[in-house]
């Protein structure tokens, strides 16, 4: 069974700013997003929060902002390879660490370090 009524006005609080018609859309959403997700209550949190957020702001704004946001993460993440990859060129190339203690240290596959290793 799904988010109960109380357990989203819970989750909204006090002064969520929606109408009794757009509480009962959103536990819709939120029936949906929770098949969805499955266990993965970070994913549902934020599926549930951009739900909101479509009921409160323009679309647009909603849009804009979450393409923001997954460019700034995207741009972080490409920051974080390309220091990986240094570091285990550095690191592996003078004897300090393995490809795979770098690999399992890093969070990446021993491919991977293969890779940015050139083999």
């Amino acid at each position: 069974m799904g988010m109960q009524r109380y357990e989203l006005e819970a989750w909204l609080g006090d002064d969520h700013g929606l109408t009794d018609d757009q509480i009962d859309e959103l536990l819709v959403q939120a029936d949906d997003i929770d098949s969805r997700s499955g266990d993965d209550q970070d994913e549902a949190r934020e599926a549930l929060t951009a739900a909101y957020r479509l009921l409160r702001e323009g679309a647009d704004a909603v849009v804009a902002d979450l393409a923001q946001r997954r460019a700034a993460a995207r741009a972080a993440e490409l920051d974080a390879l390309a220091g990986l990859q240094q570091a285990a060129i550095t690191l592996i190339g003078r004897g300090d660490a393995t490809e795979s203690g770098f690999a399992r240290q890093a969070g990446v596959d021993r491919m991977t370090v293969r890779k940015w290793l050139g083999k």
